[in-house]
């Protein structure tokens, strides 16, 4: 009896260890450009506002946000059916606030439904704008068109936190002095675990903010204006 009840103890434990680890564990997905078709959206991506397609950088396929040419402020082609994809019953008011940000080109990852603690990495290059060469981390995107930025600016030299709320841009935390000379590769990164927000560049720490509520939200590739930038090599750690 005393063998027989050790054994059941055991395989309780056992049981009980098996969803507590699963939920532990942290996903990491990589995401490159190179099997994408050149001129084309990403496949893992829906964008929404601006033009985003399949660029390339030497031989290399990056992920490219284009204002050079097209008029500013456009929807993206079929941003409606996108949009229901993405958020469902939902999708009219998503759309809804999200002409309110319209010169800020914007595309949502399909694949990470939500993201609330872990590390978002991107390499960035600033390729040309004359108003802007702004590479961002869209992040905490609800579905009522509300959301976060972390964002670079090589024409600024400045790391910036911002909100996207109730059809406003505000900036959150400014980090002033940071570098990121256009036609080089840099990396942006976003660190958040609950309320905490860390933003990187080239991986040095230049803010650390503390948001009212805990992240939980889709995340995206983000710019501004007439920027023509390059994204590659986006790494997610969602725990």
């Amino acid at each position: 009896m005393q063998i027989f009840a050790r054994t059941a103890v055991a395989l309780a434990m056992l049981t009980l260890s098996v969803p507590v680890a699963a939920v532990n564990a942290a996903e990491t997905k990589r995401f490159d450009f190179k099997n994408d078709a050149p001129g084309s959206e990403a496949r893992g991506f829906s964008s929404l506002v601006g033009n985003w397609h399949i660029d390339s950088d030497g031989n290399r396929r990056v992920y490219a946000v284009d204002g050079r040419t097209r008029e500013q402020g456009l929807l993206a082609a079929g941003v409606q059916q996108k949009a229901k994809v993405l958020y469902g019953e939902k999708s009219g008011e998503f759309l809804k606030n999200l002409e309110a940000y319209r010169y800020f080109p914007l595309a949502v990852d399909n694949e990470i439904k939500t993201f609330r603690n872990g590390v978002i990495e991107i390499s960035f290059k600033g390729v040309s704008g004359r108003i802007d060469q702004a590479a961002g981390i869209a992040f905490n995107i609800k579905p009522n068109g509300e959301y976060l930025v972390l964002r670079a600016n090589a024409l600024e030299n400045n790391l910036v936190l911002f909100s996207m709320d109730q059809g406003r841009r505000s900036s959150v935390q400014w980090a002033r002095n940071v570098m990121t000379p256009s036609n080089q590769w840099h990396s942006l990164k976003l660190v958040v675990n609950g309320k905490s927000i860390e933003g990187y560049l080239n991986n040095r720490k230049y803010l650390e903010y503390t948001w009212k509520e805990n992240i939980d939200g889709r995340i995206g590739l983000w710019s501004k204006a007439d920027s023509y930038v390059f994204f590659d090599y986006l790494t997610v750690e969602n725990r």
